[in-house]
């Protein structure tokens, strides 16, 4: 059996890559009539290559990059560091403390169990309040928000329903995480950034690697000889080295997260079209 591995994934020409985003991105503009991009940067691979793509595909000016932290999670690296994304492309920038805006929801709610075991609605609200925001700025100027999610995060749900899965266009949602990677070195980001280990900064400490218990390595390789290459499940193992429980541990976040890539459930019009046919009848 042919071997797999992380080198395999990332083998691609970059520079047809980032050409046929850029024109993705622009041609997108053109037919929606938009006037350009709102993006959340949150200093981490996946935002700032997303951005980078659309001000080289647009034009600086019309690309709007907000940063969104709450101090009570978020590090003053990464706000550092989307900071420097926006110097370095030299894009419209707003910085909107959403830390106030959380402690209002809190206090409002009548059902507030501490950080600890609210930990996870809380996070998502915070993904969730962001999005609002991103939004409110899309339809002030005209624009549309630029999503962030990777084709990793994709398949393995890593990403807050109706938060940042809630955008108008995604980029680079054809990239796995390690493909990503290699695009921002090739677009020049710093190095920091590009290779920074992935967190969407939900609560204190929050990495996202730590939350899923498996590497972004392994979770390439193992979507890749499924999706890409067409390899049955129990073949993986023997293809890329990896033990049966972390591709077990991979296809269960693709199976558990199969509602994060589908409509909202529904019954069928048929339902429909019985009771018509029953009250005329």
């Amino acid at each position: 059996m042919k071997k797999v591995s992380l080198n395999d994934v990332i083998r691609l020409d970059y520079n047809v890559v980032e050409k046929e985003i850029e024109g993705f991105l622009a041609g997108i503009l053109k037919d929606t009539k938009a006037r350009g991009y709102v993006i959340g940067l949150s200093g981490g691979v996946d935002s700032s290559v997303s951005v980078t793509l659309a001000a080289k595909a647009v034009g600086k000016d019309r690309v709007l990059g907000l940063i969104m932290p709450d101090h009570e999670v978020t590090p003053e690296v990464d706000i550092n560091d989307a900071k420097d994304i926006v110097n370095l492309l030299g894009i419209k920038m707003q910085i909107i403390d959403i830390t106030p805006i959380i402690k209002t929801f809190i206090s409002s709610l009548p059902i507030y169990e501490g950080e600890g075991s609210d930990r996870l609605p809380v996070g998502n609200l915070r993904v969730r309040t962001r999005m609002s925001l991103l939004y409110y700025y899309a339809n002030k100027y005209n624009y549309l928000v630029l999503g962030t999610t990777d084709r990793s995060e994709w398949y393995i749900g890593y990403f807050t329903k109706y938060g940042d899965g809630a955008v108008d266009i995604e980029p680079i949602i054809i990239l796995y995480k390690s493909q990503v990677r290699r695009l921002g070195v090739k677009l020049g980001l710093p190095e920091r950034i590009a290779l920074k280990p992935s967190s969407p900064r939900m609560w204190p400490g929050h990495t996202a690697e730590s939350e899923l218990g498996v590497s972004y390595n392994d979770v390439d390789t193992v979507l890749y000889a499924l999706h890409d290459l067409g390899l049955e499940p129990e073949d993986i193992p023997e293809a890329t080295g990896l033990e049966m429980e972390v591709v077990r541990k991979v296809l269960e976040l693709e199976k558990k997260s199969r509602h994060k890539r589908s409509p909202p459930l529904q019954l069928g019009l048929e339902v429909i079209k019985r009771a018509m046919e029953r009250e005329r009848s």
